[in-house]
Formats: structure tokens, sequence, C-alpha cells
């Protein structure tokens, strides 16, 4: 019986299937399973537990010899997520083996460290996505660094800039993100060993080598100081995490309000065969963009989540581990699902020139209004050129005329009529500032992939 949106055949195909793959049953089973071997393998080094234990015990770590379904009943009846797998385990590795299994561990190091592993692998995928989307984005910033189209602020025309500059930010933006992560991912999810409160109580001096080694074998980080009632570090990523999903949201809602019958700046890809409604045969829905803006809002919610987890009581707490090792799955497949959609989006994107330069014309001039303002201040100062400007704007729209016409009608301009260079101000193409050296400039700072 399939439940939930991971599993749904309505809704799974929505998520990255590799991420799927990472945090399944059957991999967090493996995850544990590595953990304990490594765990054993770096007390042999040491001289703690037999070496042959050691062996034995990285033999039989196999999660395909467990039985799930089994082991949830037993999971249910101990209410107790390891101590049946452990059970499980000895039977596997057999005496003397199972008798230094899990030597001087706690169930929450072993699902913490399993975790760190699987969060390791995830934050490959979500750093690959995001190096396609940036490539591909920085292919349409240098196709379009002189496209000009309409600046928006507030829902209105704006100035003119270049489809480059907006890619740009977008770019640049996207960046942060991508390095944020990369920078938080180590000290975030490190491997933890302290035993049942942290203090290395069952191992003594020799437990801080112990962690460090198995840290070194699972490529991570040793937690130094691993406490069970600390979660700012994993939450510290969370959050970058959320931070990407806010780029990634901003990105899509852009695009769906380019793709806009009236507006038809931009798209997403489309292929023959997609359908936008069963009722409306001409819909070609922004749908991937919507898509994107949807798994970004899952994901960020569960951000708080993670966050108030971070109030543990005492030096163990499962009604806030409870929250973590169930969320911290969710997070990580979204994380992977929002960069992987948003990778496709910018893959696909199709812009129409032609349409932007289209709705540059709308305001009949009005968009470059700063353009005229700024050659009148020369003359008369800015203040008493925006209100020229101004009055002249409200006439433009209130009459339907271009606002050339409405300056031609001002008094200062009645006699000889507007400037050339006034007039020569009024195109929209002209005043994009530095759009293209700032493209140029984000696209030679950003370390993109390729």
């Amino acid at each position: 019986m399939n439940i939930g949106m991971f599993q749904s055949f309505v809704t799974r195909h929505w998520f990255s299937a590799e991420a799927g793959r990472i945090w399944s049953d059957e991999a967090t089973l493996q995850a544990w399973l590595d953990v304990e071997a490594a765990l054993a393998a770096a007390q042999a080094e040491l001289g703690l537990i037999p070496a042959e234990a050691a062996r034995t015990i990285a033999a039989c770590a196999d999660a395909r010899q467990f039985d799930t379904e089994a082991l949830a009943g037993e999971i249910a009846f101990a209410q107790h997520p390891l101590v049946p797998v452990l059970h499980r385990f000895e039977a596997l590795c057999g005496e003397p083996a199972a008798g230094w299994l899990h030597w001087g561990a706690t169930t929450q190091n072993i699902f913490d460290t399993a975790a760190a592993l699987q969060m390791h692998r995830t934050q490959r995928l979500i750093d690959a996505a995001l190096a396609d989307a940036l490539e591909a984005l920085a292919g349409h910033a240098r196709t379009h660094r002189d496209t000009p189209m309409a600046g928006r602020t507030h829902g209105q025309h704006a100035l003119p800039m270049t489809f480059g500059f907006k890619l740009a930010g977008w770019i640049d933006e996207l960046d942060r993100d991508r390095q944020r992560l990369a920078q938080r991912l180590g000290d975030s999810f490190p491997a933890c060993m302290g035993g049942a409160i942290g203090s290395f109580a069952a191992t003594g001096a020799a437990g801080r080598q112990v962690e460090a080694l198995l840290a070194r074998r699972l490529g991570l980080q040793a937690a130094g100081l691993p406490s069970r009632a600390s979660y700012d570090r994993a939450a510290d990523y969370l959050g970058a995490l959320g931070l990407l999903a806010g780029t990634a949201q901003k990105i899509a809602q852009d695009l769906v309000f380019l793709q806009r019958t009236e507006v038809g700046e931009a798209a997403e890809s489309f292929h023959h065969g997609k359908v936008g409604s069963s009722t409306m045969a001409q819909k070609r829905n922004p749908s991937s963009a919507l898509l994107l803006a949807s798994l970004a809002r899952l994901l960020r919610v569960r951000v708080p989540a993670a966050l108030e987890a971070m109030v543990r009581m005492d030096e163990g707490d499962s009604s806030a581990t409870n929250v973590t090792d169930t969320l911290l799955p969710e997070l990580a497949i979204l994380g992977a699902s929002v960069a992987q959609a948003l990778a496709r989006l910018a893959q696909g994107l199709v812009v129409d020139a032609a349409a932007m330069r289209r709705n540059l014309g709308l305001t009949r001039g009005l968009i470059a209004s700063e353009a005229a303002m700024m050659v009148l201040a020369r003359q008369i100062g800015r203040h008493a050129a925006h209100r020229l400007l101004y009055d002249a704007a409200q006439q433009a729209q209130a009459g339907g005329i271009t606002l050339l016409e409405a300056l031609a009608a001002q008094p200062r301009f009645a006699p000889a009529g507007v400037p050339a260079e006034l007039a020569a101000a009024l195109a929209p193409e002209a005043y994009v500032g530095e759009s293209a050296a700032l493209t140029d400039a984000t696209l030679a700072r950003v370390a993109l992939p390729r």
C-alpha cells in the first residue's frame, strides 16, 4: 500500500528518485550497519576490540540479510528503533563477535552518523543539480546580455534593463545558495560517537580517537563534542536549504509571470502531449515552474520544525530526535527535488526577445521618464526636473498620449519644442544602464561548473 506524496502514483514523479533511494528504508538500514562496521573497525585498529570480531561485523553488515517487515513488528513491540536490529545483527555475527558489536555506542550515535552519510550523498545530488542550473542560466545570460526588456517593481514597469541582467540576479543568488550549502555540510553533519550522553564514558580517552578514526573511514568530520542535546549544526545546513528554496521559488514565480499570456516574454519548455487542462485544450500552463514553487513551499515550511527541535531536554530527548529523525529524510529529498526541478526549468527556458521589445513600448515612453529627468536635471536641477516629468507623465497616462507628446505640451517646451537630446533619451533601449557590464561581471565572478 502506497501512502504519502513520495509514494503516491499521482505525485511521486515530483521528487528526486535518486534522493528517494538514498533515504529508503533499505538504504537507511544499510547506513546504520555501515556505521556499526566502521565503529568496530576503528576500535579494532586501536586494539579496543579483537580484529577478527571487526572483520566478522563488517562481513555481516548487509541490509539484505535483514527482514524489515519482521523488524517493523519487533520495533513496535520493543518500542525501540534499533535494539531489534542489533538482535538480528548479533545473530548474524554469532559469538564471540556479537559481544563486541555496538561497543560503547548508543542508538542516537548510529542514527546521527548514518544520517550524516546520507546527507553527504544527498548534497552531492543537490550540488550537481545546482551546477547544471547555473550552467544553463549562464548560457542564456550570455545570449541575452544585450536583450532589452522592461524592469518591473511592485508589478509595474520601472526602468529598462536587459534580460541578461535579470538572469545575472538569479545566478548571483543561486551561486550564494550553492556555496552556502557546501560550506555548511561538513560541520553540520559530523560523525558523533560519544556514547549515552556524549561524554565518552564507556570508552574513556580512547573514545575521541575512535570517533576521529570512524569519521575518517566514513569521509566525515569528527564531532569533537558529540552532545546529543545539540542540533544547531544540522539546523544551520537545513536553514541554508530553506534559503535555496526561497531563491528557487522566486525564480519559478518570475517565470510564471513572464509566461502570462499578456506578457509572453519567456516560458518553460513544452512538448507535444503536455496537457494544461482537461477542458481548455489551448492551455500551456507553466506547470514545471508551479511545481518548483510547490516543492520550495513544502521544503521551506519544514525548516521551522527543524529549528524548533533544537530545543532539547537534558542530555537526550527523543521528543526532539523523533522529529528530526523523521523530518530529515523529507527535507533532504525535497532539497534534491528543488535543485533538480530548477535545473530542468533553466535548461528548458525559452525566451521571446521580440515580446520583450514589444512590451517595452507599452507605456509610450513612460518607462524612460527617469532618463529624460536626468537629461533635464542638468539644466534645471533634479527637483525641478522631477516635478516637470511628473506632471507630463500624469498627463500622458490620463490622456492616452506618449510621454514625448505630453512633454511637448509643457510650457517650458511649447515655444521651441522638445530638445533633440531630451527626445532621444526616451528610447528605452538606450537606458539599460550597466546591465550588460553587470551581467559580464557576474558571470566572471561566479564559479561556473564548466
